[in-house]
Formats: structure tokens, C-alpha cells, sequence
């Protein structure tokens, strides 16, 4: 059976339970919104075929549980991610304040020079904002990666976002010589040093 696709993304969604990283995953795999989803248990995922810049690309979209008892699970997906989407409430403040967090946990867990992407959900909930936009775009801006203010429910930059993570990957896989980098595994941590040399 031929390949339908040229490339395979896999991407990860990361963020405190209860942010609509599922619902951010169904509109985006299925173009569906159901508001009673149950809490995502450990791991899931969805796949979608995009086209992206005359390719075409398989997106793997890894679903993870936000809550701390699945920590251990999920930092093991980290690893081979090609993308990582970080996700806040845009009307919960503290699940804005963690993605410190989260991005700590990218540092710890994730390959060197992963593409990351900055999400506030819930924009079409405008009455509950209780985090501005320019906050978000500010700490996006202070750790150089994109932003954007989504809505599940609304359909609001869902395709916009994740296909914009799929362009930064393949613009930058494609500055790399040799083999796309997929092959690179690092086993341990303290390889990290000598395990890549990234061209900026």
C-alpha cells in the first residue's frame, strides 16, 4: 500500500486538566465540539493528514492527562515530539501561571530545539477573561515562540495554530542537512551536550 503522506509530525498538547487540550484535539482531528469530555486518562491521540507547503503531512496529535498523578506517564511522550503546544485557560488564571511548568518540564524532558507553541483557549468566554491577551503574547514573545487565542467551541484559530506549528517544523527540519533529525535518539541526559548541533 502506497504512503499518503510525505511527512510525520508528532505533536504534543501540555497544560493543566480541565484547559480543553481534548476539545482543542477533536476540532482539529474531527471538526467537532462536545463540552462534556471526560478527563483525558494518561494518553491518547488523534492523527490528521494537512497540507503544508505542497506537502503533505501526517500529524500525529498527542493527547495528555494535565493532572499531576499522570506526570510520569507523560513525560516519556516528550520524547520524539516534534512539536509541543502548551495550553492555558484564558479564563483561569492559575492554569496561565503554570505554564512555567510546563515549559520546565519541555526543558527537562523534550528534544533540544523543539518547535513550541503558545495556545490561551476559551476566547470565545470573553466576559470570564481573566488573562489578556498581551499577557499571553508577552511571555510567548519572551520565550520566542508563537502565540495564538483559541476556541474549541467556536472554531476560532484551531487549524490556524496547529498548522502554523506544522510550517515551523518542516521550515525547520528542512534547514537541517542530512537526514530530518528523526533518527537522533538520545538515551540519556547527559548526552544532551555532544547529541545535536543546531543551525540557527
Amino acid at each position: 500500500m502506497a504512503k499518503k503522506y510525505d511527512l510525520l509530525y508528532k505533536l504534543l498538547l501540555i497544560g493543566d486538566s480541565g484547559v480543553g487540550k481534548t476539545c482543542l484535539i477533536i476540532r482539529f482531528s474531527e471538526d467537532n465540539f462536545n463540552s462534556t469530555y471526560i478527563s483525558t486518562i494518561g494518553i491518547d491521540f488523534k492523527v490528521k493528514t494537512v497540507e503544508v507547503d505542497g506537502k503533505k503531512v501526517k500529524l500525529q496529535v498527542w493527547d495528555t492527562a494535565g493532572q499531576e498523578r499522570f506526570k510520569t506517564i507523560t513525560t516519556a511522550y516528550y520524547r520524539g515530539a516534534m512539536g509541543i503546544i502548551l495550553v492555558y485557560d484564558i479564563t483561569d488564571e492559575k492554569s496561565y501561571e503554570n505554564i512555567q511548568n510546563w515549559m520546565k518540564s519541555i526543558k527537562e524532558n523534550a528534544s533540544a530545539g523543539v518547535s513550541q507553541m503558545l495556545l490561551g483557549n476559551k476566547c470565545d468566554i470573553e466576559a470570564k477573561r481573566k488573562v489578556s491577551r498581551e499577557t499571553g503574547e508577552k511571555l510567548a514573545k519572551d520565550h520566542g515562540i508563537r502565540f495564538f487565542e483559541t476556541s474549541a467551541k467556536s472554531s476560532i484559530n484551531v487549524d490556524e495554530s496547529f498548522l502554523a506549528l506544522a510550517l515551523d517544523i518542516l521550515q525547520k527540519s528542512s534547514k537541517k542537512p542530512g537526514p530530518t533529525g528523526r533518527e537522533v535518539k538520545i538515551t540519556s541526559s547527559t548526552e544532551k551536550k555532544t547529541s545535536k548541533c543546531v543551525l540557527l
